[in-house]
């Protein structure tokens, strides 16, 4: 774990800290390989590093392609994840597929996943959602999101 990371999770609210771990987990060791842990925009996320994606982030090249991260708000754990905002039919399936492994109504916005009951967090959904796009898929998507 690279030390920006480490810091955030042990700087975590102790009623919190378990679950945030448990979830930040659960996406390290399901996503395809070829992201790459990192610390962006204040919080733990997994990127398409510039090594295999050089164009970087549109808005600023310098930075890698984000893909997931992961934020301790004050009332909820935020799950974003890129993937489902550019792609429908995955966000189809996981709105469809959510209420099948949680006890609670789904609570999104466009790319944000929000836990507000660390208890019912569906850690076998989110490890599922994390094996479905390869980052080759990921860059193709991107690219044709941005080609419109």
């Amino acid at each position: 774990m690279i030390p920006e990371v480490k810091a955030y999770i042990n700087n975590l609210d102790e009623a919190r800290k378990d679950a945030f771990l448990k979830l930040f987990k659960t996406i390290e060791e399901n996503l395809p390989k070829g992201f790459e842990m990192a610390f962006g925009y204040g919080m733990p996320s997994f990127v398409v590093p510039l090594s295999t994606y050089p164009a970087g982030y549109h808005v600023n090249p310098k930075l890698p392609l984000g893909f997931i991260s992961l934020a301790s708000q004050k009332n909820f754990i935020s799950l974003y994840h890129m993937g489902i905002y550019g792609d429908a039919k995955l966000l189809e399936w996981f709105q469809a597929a959510y209420p099948n492994h949680a006890k609670t109504k789904l609570d999104m916005g466009k790319s944000c996943i929000r836990f507000k009951k660390i208890d019912d967090i569906p850690f076998d959904l989110i490890a599922e959602l994390c094996t479905k796009i390869t980052v080759e898929d990921y860059i193709t998507n991107y690219e044709k999101i941005l080609n419109r």
